[in-house]
């Protein structure tokens, strides 16, 4: 697939995610492991018994965490590329994932997402925090976009903006 370039010709927009959502959902999240599943030789179709597996339980646990988080899913020009969870919560806008499918990675969508919460929180005198890996190349565009390195969990570190 192409790169996906958002620019003034294209919209991206966010939806609230459905059920009709899942199948997209369930390969997103398989894309964003796709580096670190290779290494296991894996039975025939064990592999997606387990992806399935995963994303089932970290979308339980996303869910019990932020009942009142907002789970959308992110489309550029009508076609879903991603997905976003934000938990607006009295001081903090928590992002509890930013997802997008590889095709989409490098093309400023999350740039213009997280944009658009530091924007919100500006305005709302909050924060915008988000936990990432360690390693996660993420955390440069996040680090670009002004937020720090507030605490180091060891796998995790969690980032703030704070304006």
């Amino acid at each position: 697939m192409a790169t996906v370039t958002p620019d003034s010709r294209v919209d991206v927009t966010l939806r609230p995610s459905t059920d009709a959502d899942r199948e997209f959902l369930v390969g997103l999240y398989g894309s964003t492991r796709e580096e670190e599943l290779a290494q296991v030789p894996w039975a025939p179709g064990q592999l997606e018994a387990f992806v399935r597996m995963q994303f089932t339980a970290q979308d339980t646990e996303y869910r019990r965490h932020n009942p009142h988080g907002s789970f959308d899913v992110v489309e550029v020009g009508g076609h879903p590329v991603g997905r976003l969870i934000v938990d607006r919560r009295p001081g903090d806008i928590r992002v509890v994932d930013v997802s997008l499918v590889p095709h989409a990675r490098g093309a400023g969508i999350g740039t213009r997402l997280l944009g658009d919460l530091i924007e919100e929180a500006r305005a709302t005198g909050r924060i915008v925090s988000i936990h990432v890996e360690a390693h996660n190349r993420a955390a440069e565009l996040y680090a670009r976009l002004g937020l720090a390195v507030v605490a180091d969990l060891g796998v995790y570190r969690r980032m703030e903006w704070t304006g």
